[in-house]
């Protein structure tokens, strides 16, 4: 039995529609035994799928992992895994219908929504792709969330944070042009940004004071904001994030290097530096937007990360 939560406001409210016209159809004419659930306001995937795990376990005969589909983008992935606890045994498809669409992209997951799903069924006689990949946990006041790509704080978090309201987003995604957005308001917020002071602790090393930051990308996977590779030496299942740090450099220098990012070359620009570690904490001395996989939870002065090692089954 598959459970489907499907967001239908993704991609620009062609969510529905690909569930309706093209993925429901394709599951009945299969047989494959389904339910479907809606998603109808923010928020609510998370409790969707608290409550389809909880219901499966409870049963006295649910030896089985519960296979839980997500149709949607990376934000509904993320709203889904909060309602998943580490070390349930929850495994997880992918029909990606976002606008950035970075974790399948990292996972090779295509973007046709008919071969992703047989790429999901498919999995059940191919148990070498179903991948045991890093979570991630961020700590931000009183908050604590899960995260599946990649979090941010800074001037990466502030981007998403505006895409999140953009009637750009709306219009290109419909001309499935939807990574321009990132792009497009990544300008526009670069010359906006104010930069600021912050202090880095990876795990037990000596703090690294860094005089001026724009973002800080913490990382389990390759690519953010719409196919930035931001951290192209990122591994999911190593249990440690790859860190992109950008800061101590000139605001025309970082216009130069952003498009570089692209091609995970952006490296080569002084200021802009990789570190690894699977804990981290970041202490701004101004409150900065904070990301988890595109989702922008507030604005903080500090975050705590932790990387807990091939939590999250997902099929790749």
């Amino acid at each position: 039995m598959y459970h489907i939560i499907i967001n239908p406001a993704s991609r620009s409210g062609r969510g529905e529609h690909i569930w309706t016209e093209i993925i429901k159809p394709a599951l009945i004419e299969k047989a494959v035994p389904f339910k479907a659930y809606f998603s109808k306001k923010a928020g609510e995937v998370s409790l969707l799928a608290e409550k389809i795990i909880t219901e499966h376990f409870s049963k006295s005969t649910a030896k089985d992992p519960c296979r839980l589909i997500i149709l949607g983008g990376d934000g509904t992935v993320n709203e889904a895994l909060q309602g998943i606890k580490p070390a349930q045994n929850v495994i997880i498809g992918y029909i990606p219908t976002g606008s950035s669409n970075d974790l399948a992209r990292d996972l090779g997951i295509p973007k046709d929504p008919l071969k992703a799903l047989s790429h999901i069924l498919d999995a059940e006689t191919k148990q070498e792709r179903i991948l045991a990949m890093d979570r991630g946990l961020i700590k931000m006041d009183d908050a604590c969330r899960s995260y599946a790509g990649s979090s941010g704080i800074g001037f990466d978090a502030a981007v998403c944070e505006e895409v999140m309201h953009s009637k750009l987003k709306v219009m290109l995604n419909k001309l499935k042009l939807g990574k321009l957005t990132y792009l497009g308001i990544a300008l526009k917020q670069l010359f906006a940004a104010k930069t600021v002071s912050c202090t880095l602790y990876l795990d037990d090393k000596e703090p690294i004071y860094i005089k001026k930051i724009f973002f800080i990308a913490s990382m389990t996977h390759r690519f953010e904001g719409g196919g930035f590779k931001f951290c192209p030496m990122a591994d999911y299942t190593d249990g440690l994030f790859d860190l992109c740090v950008v800061g101590n450099l000139p605001k025309l220098l970082i216009l130069l290097a952003l498009p570089t990012g692209f091609f995970g070359k952006h490296f080569l620009f002084p200021g802009v530096n990789h570190y690894r570690a699977a804990r981290i904490r970041i202490v701004t001395d101004k409150p900065l937007w904070v990301h988890t996989d595109g989702e922008v939870i507030g604005q903080a002065d500090g975050v705590e990360i932790t990387c807990i090692k091939q939590d999250i089954h997902f099929i790749a």
